[in-house]
């Protein structure tokens, strides 16, 4: 799913004045390109889960990191990337970033193991962390305010369409076996796209950097080891068959979590810069919506593991076929995201929660499909419920953050913006690390019962939905607090 994009609002003070340099749109060209391969990358292995399955023997726990690896590195690197480019320079970190992320798609094409393969997509993962924040950085350096709206629009078009070509190019390299290639392809397709980028990104984007502050490290890798101590374990426990130290590492995140805190608050005390602001964390309605992101995420994340793992295993649909059939729902999912704002400012909360019935009604289909047919049907059999599904989430997703930024004062946004992009990723992993569980128990020895586990994660996908809705719903009727001092 696209990065999330920190919304501006054209004001009487922000009115449309003389519109941005020729210069300044190609340089969004370029820089959307990190924008473009971060959202690829994150879903172009979902078509090549049982590839990865026959040719390096991966296990159900190595395909979970494989995907869930990459969205957790990617959330934790995702504040330290901005920082870096604030500090260093937006061009060179976007640059350091666009290298870095081509080298190590080389590695994860080498790859000769799973295990060497999980540890490339974590760098693949710090690689689009470094590289994708400085996109928005570039937008706000350069565009005025009042012509931003059409930037960012294009940076979330273009995180839709990533998330497209994803799928869909991914099943067409692996069916058409470039060069005897099989999977690697997928990720060696970013290497002669990487290399033109970093070298166009070099010429054509300005060497601007932002306010310089002191970097929060204690915070930033507290939230790291946080992540880390809960995802680990929860994706290997149940092929290794829960060891000591899968429970030590559980029992581990909740002190360490508490004593991020600790600091995040102190540092604040101190006049500091942490990760986390302590600010956000007295404004009940923006946490509110953050727990409904989490919650919707949670399930989006494992829906679209769990949904490619069906279609080739479950249905026998050829990764091109796999990959032709996430298309639909995508752009289903880009018409609800870009209608999401109109619907919203016209009817208030009840457009995303009739994005969540969407979702529900899609799921219910879905699953009573997968039951009454014991699995055997056509994956195009499917198509109507990943309609609803996909222009539900497309109403429900962006109206959720939408509700959240509106909760909170300007000048904790960027902040904020940054704390949803992070619960994005992270609740991404972890609903991938517990649904995939669940469903690979569920489907049986080499996933033969298919159907059958992803009706039973359909269940869960509903609650979460349920809940999410739920929390934006109760969150949305609530005033957001005043700005600091206004009082």
């Amino acid at each position: 799913m696209a990065e999330i994009r920190l919304g501006t609002t054209t004001t009487a003070s922000t009115a449309p004045g003389p519109g941005p340099a020729s210069a300044d749109w190609r340089m969004l060209a370029v820089a959307l390109s990190a924008v473009f391969m971060g959202s690829f990358d994150l879903f172009v292995v979902n078509v090549a889960t049982e590839a990865l399955r026959a040719e390096l023997r991966a296990s159900d726990a190595a395909l979970e990191l494989v995907v869930s690896g990459y969205a957790f590195a990617y959330a934790a690197g995702l504040i330290t990337g901005g920082r870096l480019g604030d500090r260093f320079g937006y061009r060179r970190m976007f640059v350091t970033g666009m290298a870095a992320f081509t080298v190590t798609s080389l590695l994860c094409g080498l790859a000769r193991d799973p295990g060497q393969l999980v540890a490339g997509r974590m760098l693949q993962g710090l690689s689009a962390a470094v590289m994708v924040p400085q996109v928005l950085s570039l937008v706000t350096a350069r565009f005025p305010a009042g012509h931003r709206g059409r930037a960012t629009a294009w940076h979330g078009a273009v995180g839709g369409l990533g998330a497209i070509g994803g799928q869909l190019v991914g099943g067409m390299l692996l069916q058409a076996d470039v060069f005897g290639l099989g999977w690697r392809a997928v990720f060696l397709v970013n290497i002669p796209v990487g290399v033109a980028a970093s070298l166009a990104a070099w010429r054509l984007l300005p060497p601007l950097s932002g306010r310089r502050s002191q970097f929060d490290v204690p915070g930033a890798l507290g939230v790291t080891a946080t992540m880390a101590l809960v995802l680990v374990p929860l994706a290997l426990g149940r092929d290794e068959g829960w060891p000591p130290w899968t429970w030590l590492c559980l029992a581990a995140a909740a002190p360490v979590a508490w004593l991020t805190w600790r600091w995040q608050r102190a540092l604040r005390v101190r006049g500091g810069e942490p990760v986390l602001n302590p600010a956000l964390f007295g404004n009940r309605p923006y946490l509110t919506l953050l727990a409904a992101f989490g919650s919707f995420q949670l399930y989006f994340g494992s829906y679209m593991f769990t949904l490619a793992l069906l279609f080739q295993a479950g249905l026998g649909e050829s990764p091109l076929a796999a990959g032709a059939l996430f298309v639909p729902q995508a752009a289903l999912f880009s018409a609800g995201a870009l209608a999401s704002g109109r619907f919203t400012a016209r009817f208030g909360r009840r457009s995303p929660a009739v994005g969540g019935l969407l979702i529900l009604t899609g799921l219910g289909l879905m699953a009573t499909q997968l039951t009454v047919s014991e699995g055997k049907l056509a994956g195009a059999a499917l198509i109507p419920a990943l309609v609803l599904n996909g222009f539900g989430n497309g109403l429900l997703n962006p109206g959720i953050l939408g509700m959240a930024l509106s909760k909170v004062d300007q000048g904790v946004a960027g902040s904020a913006s940054g704390m949803l992009n992070t619960a994005q990723q992270a609740a991404s992993s972890l609903g991938i690390a517990l649904l995939g569980m669940l469903f690979f128990a569920a489907s049986g020895p080499g996933l033969r019962a298919a159907h059958t586990g992803m009706v039973a994660v359909c269940a869960v996908f509903a609650g979460l939905v349920v809940v999410a809705v739920v929390l934006m719903w109760r969150a949305s009727g609530r005033p957001a607090p005043p700005p600091p001092g206004s009082r």
